[in-house]
């Protein structure tokens, strides 16, 4: 008989965020005893599908946000039960179907809206499934009623989704998960020693998204660096053409070091005073377990907008569309310690680092339950019995 729990996460790597969400549970379910699979389904099901959607993604966000926050705004409605909703739910079912038959994991974890496995339970796969939603917005891709549960940065997000016919016991507010590396202390001399930097300055963390598509950081990064009291670090993701753009104009100036992906953003982060970013759901989670003000610049129309308005809200953010406006704002908050005590103690209010703990106890008390272990023998059997080819792949 089967006694070690085995999870299998499912995500998608358009972005850096849903994969962080992925670690940060993966480090919480190995703790705990639990066996982890993950799988980019969609890039495992669809290669080339999925790296034209993901260029897709890219390329909108740096060229046409207008198009894509139109695509995001049309659709974040959409009803799950639409043939068009079907046939997206679909693909990657067939992938799905053979990765469960070889792993057979005793539950499912979504940390991207993709809703297969409730397809899969209509018919007779009836394993635990979860979602971790990675953002502090809501689009109904997200929503299938035959998710087990959600689990949601907030208050607001829990009564939205409550308010869109979910049961109340299927979502909790836990926040969004960070690895276990976001709360531990951390040496500001050793750190600054480390990235040469001078501890007697404050620090400005400038990151440009994963991909690196945050406009005007030359013009930023000029701007601010004559300011004797600043020094900043800017982080061009996987940008490798924007890090050698920024070492060329910044390479004979004292007070910018440039960087490209930093797989240790936590150290980055412990030792700012001020981060300016796009608003990413992940990102920003990062900065709250920090305690680090943020300022949130050009945010796209969808979910980063949604994000930056949350944050802005809740005295944790500022936002800024122009760069001459983003450049008052930091001046302003590294010249005023009074406001930036006030933004570090919102965020802190905001903040869970044990969320990935909180969701992970949580799911292995649901699996426990009786009704689980009848749900679990039906798909063991379902599983068992499973053609490996279905007519959507």
């Amino acid at each position: 008989m089967k006694t070690t729990k085995k999870a299998l996460i499912l995500y998608a790597s358009y972005g850096d965020g849903h994969l962080q969400v992925t670690r940060a549970l993966t480090e919480a379910l190995s703790a705990e005893g639990v066996e982890v699979e993950t799988a980019d389904l969609f890039a495992e099901a669809h290669p080339f599908l999925n790296a034209a959607a993901k260029w897709f993604y890219i390329k909108s966000y740096a060229w046409f946000p207008s198009l894509y926050g139109w695509l995001y705004s049309s659709s974040k409605e959409m009803n799950h039960e639409t043939p068009f909703s079907r046939a997206l739910h679909s693909f990657g079912i067939s992938r799905l179907q053979k990765i469960l038959q070889n792993s057979r994991p005793d539950f499912v974890i979504n940390t991207f809206p993709m809703l297969a496995m409730p397809v899969l339970r209509t018919r007779g796969i009836v394993i635990p499934t979860y979602t971790v939603i990675t953002d502090f917005t809501l689009h109904n891709r997200w929503i299938h009623r035959d998710i087990d549960r959600f689990y949601v940065a907030s208050e607001e997000l829990r009564h939205e989704l409550v308010g869109r016919g979910l049961e109340t016991e299927q979502v909790r507010v836990t926040g969004i998960p960070v690895k276990k590396a976001f709360r531990q202390p951390a040496s500001v001399a050793r750190l600054c020693r480390k990235y040469g930097l001078d501890p007697r300055r404050r620090i400005l963390l400038v990151m440009a998204g994963s991909y690196g598509v945050m406009r005007d950081l030359k013009e930023l990064c000029s701007e601010i660096s004559d300011d004797f009291a600043i020094q900043t670090v800017m982080v061009c993701g996987n940008n490798q053409k924007l890090q050698e753009s920024m070492e060329r104009v910044f390479r004979d100036h004292p007070h910018v070091k440039v960087l490209g992906f930093v797989e240790e953003v936590h150290e980055l982060m412990a030792i700012s005073s001020c981060l300016v970013t796009k608003p990413g759901g992940i990102t920003l989670t990062e900065a709250l377990c920090c305690h680090l003000p943020t300022l949130l610049y050009r945010p796209v129309p969808g979910q980063e907008r949604d994000n930056a308005e949350f944050m802005m809200a809740k005295g944790a953010a500022l936002v800024a569309d122009y760069a001459d406006q983003l450049v008052r704002q930091l001046r302003f908050l590294l010249h005023n310690p009074s406001a930036l005590d006030r933004m570090r103690r919102a965020a802190a209010k905001l903040r869970n680092p044990r969320s990935a703990e909180d969701i992970v106890s949580d799911m292995l008390q649901h699996i426990q339950a009786p009704v689980q272990e009848t749900l679990s023998a039906a798909s063991d059997q379902a599983v068992e019995s499973m053609p490996l080819f279905h007519t959507h792949s």
